[in-house]
Parts: C-alpha cells; structure tokens; sequence
C-alpha cells in the first residue's frame, strides 16, 4: 500500500483497533489457480507475535484455503471509513482555486503465512468466540450452544479454521494531513453535514485524529 509519510500510522494499539472496528476482512492470496480473495469476519488475538494473530475460517468448498496449507503468504486488508472530498470544500479554493477532488480514508493491511487446522474441538471455540463477539449487545444474544450439538458437528465438518500470525502490518490515514488547518477544518464541515452516514463517519474520525 503506497503511503506517503503523513499518512502513515505506525502506532500499534490504532492499527489494532482499526482491526476489531472491521466487521468483514478481504483476504487476499495467491496459488496455483491465480488471484484469490475471500471476504471473512476475523478474530484478532493482540498478544500473540509481534503484531498480532489473526483467526478465522473458510468454507472447506473454497480452494483459497488450500493456497494458505501449502504456504502462501496472505494479504489482509482491513477497510475502515471513507468519503469523497470536494474540492468546494477547501479554503484554498477561495484563494487561488487550485484545488482537485480526492479520497480519503483508512485502511490497514496486515500480511503473513497462515497455519490452517481442522480439529472440530478448535474449530467449535473459534466459531464459538465469533458468534459471542458479533451477537454481543443484542438484547438476547444467540449462542453454538443453543444448536443441536450433531447439526453443528455437521457445519465444523464443512469447514477449514487458520492462525495467520501477522509479520507486516501498515496502516494508512489519508485524513487530510497534508493540507492546511483551514482546509482540514473545510473537509471536516463538508463531512459532518453530509446526509450520508459514512461522511459523518469519516468526519468523526478526523475530528478525533488531529
């Protein structure tokens, strides 16, 4: 990911979190059939490794799996808000109108060489942890246990958990840093009055990290 200096996050706890923030990871690999990429909600085990552990599972029908068993390195790409930003929303604009549009956003791509496993007895506390972290805060929580334990034995049968210890980590911030204070302060206005809820969420954001 191509990320100039002031956009660049290396603070280890904000890539984290922009990590658990992702409800739904694309991961991406390459093997003998080419290009993969499946889209999986992940688990993220903080302490283990340097930069983390991420968990997570593939239906055992997809062939990506095997890319990963056979030591691919995987590239996981972790989307996190953004919007579109009008050059009428820059002070600069006003001063000598030479403004382009742009995007900006957050992202984290985390990269590493997978162990996958099948063991029904990890793969139930996997799914376990996912369904608990995904249901929580809903007023009656769903639970593995409140399935016929043979049903869900059927379902682990069907599919193929994997460890990915993470070896890289990058964390890209486009939130502006490299414009002044009036035309961050422009883009964070734009934002926050935008009737889409992901340009609010963007605004959010920038408001908080500057």
């Amino acid at each position: 990911m191509y990320s100039p200096a002031a956009f660049r996050q290396d603070d280890l706890a904000a890539l984290h979190q922009q990590i658990l923030d992702c409800r739904l990871a694309t991961l991406v690999s390459q093997g003998p059939s080419g290009l993969q990429a499946s889209h999986l909600p992940l688990l993220l085990e903080p302490d283990e490794g340097r930069f983390g552990t991420l968990y997570g599972h593939f239906a055992r029908a997809n062939p990506q799996w095997r890319d990963l068993a056979d030591g691919a390195e995987a590239l996981v790409v972790f989307q996190g808000p953004e919007a579109y930003i009008s050059p009428s929303w820059y002070a600069a604009k006003a001063e000598h109108g030479k403004v382009v549009p742009t995007w900006n956003y957050i992202a984290v791509h985390a990269r590493g060489r997978a162990g996958v496993f099948d063991d029904a007895e990890r793969l139930l506390q996997l799914v376990s942890r996912l369904s608990a972290r995904h249901e929580a805060g809903r007023a009656q929580p769903w639970a593995v246990s409140e399935a016929p334990r043979d049903y869900i034995d059927g379902m682990l049968r069907a599919i193929v958990g994997f460890a990915l210890p993470i070896e890289h980590l990058q964390g890209k911030w486009k939130l502006g840093q490299n414009r002044s204070a009036a035309d961050r302060a422009g883009v964070h206005a734009g934002l926050a009055a935008s009737v889409d809820s992901r340009d609010r969420e963007l605004a959010a954001r920038i408001n908080a990290d500057h």
